[in-house]
């Protein structure tokens, strides 16, 4: 089975990619993961500087998901090349940063860093977490505010280029369209959807920051659904997210258009994920005589063709 998958001109070793946010800098989980196995490592978003985040409570679990505002704690990007990126080519992950910034400018510095430091595979653009007050979702909510920023850093890097969009908008594929036209070599979506959770006893909101990011089973199907319209807005390659547990679910994402996954809360309830996921997409093509992963790309739109009235 070819499991095969490019993003740009990146070739996968397949469409699978630990998730921002829920891997870490991709070392904690070395000596249970082969992260050479992997398709991608996406690491937990950099700002310039070192950020601690939020004050606990940070994750709150919730049916069928988990809400968290962690508020983008990291290293910062000069401390992840030192000390978190050596072992990842040692390692021989492919290295997604995830990148942030409170201003147009820091976006600009934090991929020219990366630009300059050997094995980083590709940047993701965040502009779209929602549990931060500053930076970042400013620019993902405004049409404007996304064309401005994938240029800007475009300009900055030759690295391949993923926004990461907001859920948390009326038409993401209006938001697709622009991070096309503004040089993006694909997109990933969707983040986490604004959400709280409180405390009956309290009164208070559990999350010290009052509102967190939803994720998990929960928001699947409003994720496909999101990744069917931006596959029928957008040419470039889409890398799909939101509660994906097993390789059935991955598999809906790819008919739905993704040509990549990320998974992320399910590493959280299974470290073990991973090898079941890929297990599973082989099984899966076997089963139905497919060869090349890359050909259930969007299936989902030409079936959906079939059935439409003359």
């Amino acid at each position: 089975m070819d499991l095969t998958t490019k993003i740009g001109s990146l070739t996968l070793r397949n469409p699978v990619i630990a998730a921002s946010g829920c891997f870490g800098y991709g070392l904690e989980y070395r000596h249970v993961v082969d992260l050479a196995s992997l398709g991608g490592v996406c690491v937990k978003g950099l700002f310039m500087a070192e950020r601690e985040g939020h004050p606990p409570q940070r994750i709150v679990e919730t049916p069928s998901g988990m809400l968290n505002a962690i508020g983008l704690q990291g290293v910062g990007v000069h401390r992840f090349v030192k000390e978190h990126l050596p072992g990842l080519r040692e390692a021989g992950a492919t290295v997604f940063v995830n990148i942030c910034g409170t201003t147009l400018d820091e976006y600009v510095e934090v991929a020219k860093v990366l630009s300059d430091a050997e094995g980083v595979a590709a940047i993701e653009l965040n502009i779209s977490c929602p549990n931060i007050k500053e930076g970042g979702i400013q620019f993902g909510c405004s049409l404007d505010g996304t064309y401005g920023v994938v240029s800007a850093v475009r300009q900055a890097t030759h690295l391949p280029l993923i926004p990461k969009l907001t859920p948390n908008v009326t038409t993401p594929a209006s938001f697709a369209r622009a991070a096309a036209d503004a040089g993006a070599d694909a997109i990933s979506l969707v983040n986490t959807f604004l959400a709280m959770a409180i405390d009956v006893e309290t009164r208070k909101p559990i999350l010290s920051n009052g509102m967190g990011g939803l994720s998990g089973p929960a928001i699947r199907p409003i994720a496909v659904r999101m990744v069917y319209e931006c596959r029928q807005a957008v040419s470039i390659p889409i890398i799909g997210m939101g509660g994906i547990m097993d390789a059935r679910d991955a598999i809906e994402f790819i008919l739905a258009g993704a040509t990549a996954v990320q998974v992320g809360t399910a590493n959280f309830a299974d470290p073990f994920v991973w090898g079941k996921l890929l297990n599973g997409l082989a099984d899966y093509m076997q089963r139905h005589q497919v060869d090349r992963i890359a050909d259930l790309v969007g299936a989902a739109h030409a079936a959906s063709s079939e059935h439409e009235p003359a």
